[in-house]
């Protein structure tokens, strides 16, 4: 795909990879729409793109809503004129015991990671279709290849909206609109903030603007997919298919600290 004058739709687009990705591609002369909840930080963030001498815009919606979806869309098509391409960046995490966390925030997570891809895949297609070079981008999480414990409701979802896009590029092959699948590894985003947990613990973080760049080469290239984490996370995810009750028993070692580093570990 050639990037140059592509209408681009990013949610979670005011911050983290949403943001570094928008960066990214309007560095290579796309036109981004960019939605967060809060106005402020969508306003710094469209500021930040333009002072790129970028050509962007935005607005603040709560896309795990009807009503911010609905928002969301009908704005980046009177922005733009219409949309080429719609990058899922959006979602929420807490971690914790499965038992300790809130069933508001479990379904929060649906909300957000699972259901607002899903439903804003279904509202842009037909605008995707008229592109005639469309693309949907999911954000996924390396989580989805990997269970992690403590992180039960994030890797179902995470896991879910991973299949969801395999089984949608494979419905829309021939029809225009390709669908891009990217597994994240640990990311230095606000998302990450309240996390404690290091490399001791298997979480290296990389900057957003590595992610974002690899983002866009595989945007570029028609990849199918995208896994970050390098090769220790290559062999983790070779090790859960050939030999995962020799994972079982890694985690087990490390349940306890890591129970303790990622208990306050929210953002939703």
């Amino acid at each position: 795909m050639n990037i140059q004058g592509k209408k681009v739709l990013i949610t979670g687009g005011s911050s983290g990879i949403g943001l570094a990705t928008a960066s990214e591609l309007v560095r290579k002369g796309a036109r981004v729409f960019i939605v967060g909840r809060r106005g402020r930080v969508v306003a710094e963030a469209v500021e930040l793109l333009r002072g790129a001498g970028g050509q962007a815009d935005g607005i603040d919606a709560d896309v795990g809503t009807p009503q911010g979806r609905d928002r969301a869309l009908a704005a980046a098509r009177a922005s733009m004129g219409g949309l080429d391409i719609l990058i899922n960046s959006a979602g929420g995490v807490r971690a914790g015991r499965l038992e300790d966390t809130p069933e508001s925030d479990i379904a929060k997570m649906v909300e957000v990671n699972l259901l607002a891809p899903i439903l804003l895949a279904r509202a842009a297609l037909p605008d995707l279709r008229v592109s005639g070079d469309g693309m949907i981008v999911n954000v996924s999480s390396g989580i989805a290849l990997v269970g992690v414990p403590f992180y039960t409701s994030y890797a179902a979802v995470k896991a879910g909206i991973s299949h969801f896009g395999e089984a949608l590029r494979r419905e829309l092959k021939g029809e225009g609109v390709h669908v891009l699948t990217v597994y994240p590894g640990a990311t230095d985003t606000p998302m990450m903030t309240s996390s404690r947990a290091g490399p001791d613990l298997g979480f290296v973080r990389e900057p957003a603007v590595a992610v974002a760049q690899a983002i866009v080469e595989g945007m570029e290239a028609g990849a199918l997919q995208i896994t970050r984490g390098g090769e220790v996370r290559e062999a983790m995810i070779a090790q859960n298919r050939t030999n995962p009750l020799a994972l079982d028993e890694r985690f087990e070692l490390l349940k306890p600290k890591l129970a303790e580093a990622v208990k306050d570990h929210s953002a939703l």
